[in-house]
Formats: structure tokens, sequence, C-alpha cells
């Protein structure tokens, strides 16, 4: 793992609300996010998707099970875990990261399945979406 992509690991793996204060620690200014609800640019916009995070998810936490990494990007895979102990739910993705030469993330893109992750989860939506994931799949 380069050094910015395991500082990155390291953050994520302890983020709370309290250290996005040091977001700009880890992005550069106009830094540009990506994931299957978000597309925005800048620091304070990124710190806004992770403040909504914590105020809609019952604790959140990240793990980062892998990495790929050579120069200036890398590939972190990760599982995200939330929800109370009785009901805990994880996802699984993978994120893209591109870092400027001070070692910050100037770009991170989110690869992961709402669809099969969350939305199948949900009554009646989720029986519609195992329907049509099946129809299409091939046998």
């Amino acid at each position: 793992m380069t050094p910015c992509a395991e500082r990155l690991a390291d953050f994520y793996a302890t983020l709370t609300p309290e250290s996005l204060a040091r977001l700009a620690d880890f992005y550069a200014p106009s830094a540009r996010f990506v994931d299957p609800f978000n597309d925005v640019t800048g620091v304070d916009a990124i710190a806004r998707i992770f403040r909504h995070m914590f105020a809609v998810v019952d604790a959140p936490c990240f793990e980062v099970t892998s990495c790929l990494a050579h120069d200036r990007e890398a590939m972190l895979a990760w599982t995200f875990r939330f929800g109370a102990a009785f009901a805990r739910r994880e996802i699984l993705g993978v994120t893209h990261l591109r870092f400027d030469a001070e070692g910050r993330v100037v770009e991170h893109i989110d690869h992961w399945d709402p669809a099969r992750q969350l939305y199948e989860h949900i009554p009646v939506v989720g029986a519609v979406l195992r329907a049509l994931r099946r129809r299409l799949s091939a046998h």
C-alpha cells in the first residue's frame, strides 16, 4: 500500500463526526467524490456527505480489506457496516482513488451495488428487484 492510500485507509477506519474536521488533510480543495447517490466537488461538499451519513445511519464504520496501489492511484476494497447490533448490515465496495503530488485525494469514486445490497432488502421493492435480477441473469 502506498503511504497516501495507507493514511486514507487509517482515516476511514477511525472515521467519526469529529474527525471530519481533518478531511482537508486527506482531500485536495477541489477533490471530486462520486458514489451511487452523490457526485460532488470540494472538501465542504464531501464533508456534508459524511455528516449526513452519521446523521441517518446507526453506528457506521468502514474496514479496508485490501488495497492495490501504484504511483498516484489506488483501489481500496472495503466493507461498510452499519445498524444496531441486532440488525447489523454490511455493504461491500471498492473505491478508486487518484492523489495529487502532495498525497491528497483529487478523485474518489466508490463502486458498489445499491440495488442488491440495499434496495433488495426493502419489502415489495426488494421482491420486484430480486425477480428482475432472476429474469435478467444467465442460467
